[in-house]
């Protein structure tokens, strides 16, 4: 299964957390597969720094992830870690469309500052090329009126997104967002805000609520498509306690059958708050809102979207993401073979994660998989329950690390 709308093309990583260096061509939707621990996480960890740092400084990227030291790559040797490099090629359909590539290399100083080496971008848009080049205090740019103060501790794209020329960049990876749902978060009284932007682990669920409430059938549509994977979810809504915000789930059953017992008939109805409902439902109710939300994201990353969901309820959420994918980008992590037994996951929705002596490879899988999945041999959940969904050759990539990422195809 493939779907047309793919803004993320490809992502290249070098020396980034566990990664020494990766190459990964993006398909919609794309599944991350691989044990715990195997590096699954700094997938999106990567995309989501990219995101923070077009809305934020650079040094608060660097603490949201644990600061430079955990963000570059460490070999376990006494030598010194190299620098951290990454590149995204991107697509980004809004109104026109802008296609090329945005990179950046950062090197590590001591007592945990950082520099910005080389930052780098490269549009074509509306039949023309715009671009600047920033490397050792010096911008070269081809756009007229672009002349802003090179800071060796703070990237430019931020800072020029403003312009017609890299504003389409600067929204489309600040769209990309990255959801690692608790349901404790969603379960507690939440303060409210905006509603705009659902947080990464759901603890503003009821604010977006209420700012869905606000917009004809959307709400309506959230709950009808939780019915279809909690049965018996009739509604929800944000509820106000005090200054707080909560959520009530109303259930109902019955509907014109027998007299039961206590003489009573017809549709019954219970409505419970947030701290009653299971995770698995607290859990998908986060998964459709962060597809739903106001401000939808250019992509979405999910974290083991499988975790405290019923076996039953999967197939529902893998016809969730698939029907997403049309106008959104998923990108998935798991572990889970009855979330992959969906009969449409073809090999290029999967890439297989893999550590060993330190390195995490993110690799296309190899020839046996592919043919076992091309001729129906076996599902991808299958392959993966027998320990048959392996990758390509695990050294194969490491040439990654060596790439010359600022150059249009990089070698």
């Amino acid at each position: 299964m493939r779907s047309e709308f793919l803004p993320v093309k490809k992502l290249w990583l070098r020396r980034f957390r566990s990664i020494l260096g990766a190459e990964i061509t993006f398909e919609n939707p794309l599944f991350l597969v691989g044990r715990n621990g195997a590096g699954k996480s700094n997938v999106l960890k990567a995309l989501e720094f990219v995101s923070e740092c077009m809305t934020t400084p650079l040094g608060t990227a660097f603490q949201n992830q644990g600061g430079i030291e955990a963000v570059r790559y460490r070999s376990g040797t006494q030598s010194r870690p190299g620098n951290v490099a990454m590149r995204v090629d991107f697509e980004f359909p809004n109104g026109t469309l802008a296609s090329g590539w945005y990179a950046f290399e950062i090197r590590a100083k001591e007592g945990y500052e950082f520099e910005v080496l080389r930052e780098k971008c490269v549009v074509h848009l509306a039949g023309q090329r715009h671009e600047f080049d920033r490397s050792n205090k010096i911008l070269l740019t081809g756009v007229p009126g672009i002349e802003p103060v090179v800071d060796p501790q703070a990237l430019l794209l931020p800072l020029i997104g403003g312009t017609p020329q890299f504003a389409p960049v600067t929204k489309g990876l600040a769209g990309i967002r990255v959801f690692s749902l608790q349901p404790k978060a969603i379960q507690e009284l939440q303060d409210p805000d905006s509603g705009m932007s659902l947080k990464s682990d759901g603890s503003n669920l009821a604010s977006v609520l209420k700012a869905l409430s606000k917009e004809e059938g959307k709400l309506e549509r959230l709950c009808e498509l939780l019915r279809t994977v909690v049965p018996g979810t009739a509604t929800v809504r944000p509820i106000k306690h005090g200054k707080k915000l909560s959520l009530e789930f109303r259930q109902e059953w019955g509907g014109g059958g027998p007299v039961g017992k206590n003489g009573s008939s017809g549709i019954h109805s219970v409505a419970h708050e947030a701290f009653s409902m299971s995770d698995g439902t607290l859990r998908t109710l986060g998964i459709l809102t962060a597809f739903l939300q106001k401000n939808r994201p250019t992509l979405v990353g999910l974290e083991e979207p499988e975790a405290t969901v019923h076996p039953e309820a999967l197939a529902s959420t893998m016809e969730m993401i698939r029907s997403f994918s049309r106008n959104t980008q998923v990108l998935v992590t798991t572990h889970s073979p009855d979330l992959l037994d969906a009969k449409w996951v073809e090999p290029q929705n999967l890439r297989v994660v893999s550590w060993e002596e330190g390195v995490t490879q993110v690799l296309p899988l190899g020839d046996s998989a592919v043919a076992a999945l091309k001729q129906h041999l076996m599902g991808a959940g299958e392959l993966l329950r027998s320990n048959a969904l392996q990758p390509v050759d695990f050294f194969a990539d490491q040439k990654a690390s060596q790439l010359e990422l600022f150059t249009d195809s990089p070698t």
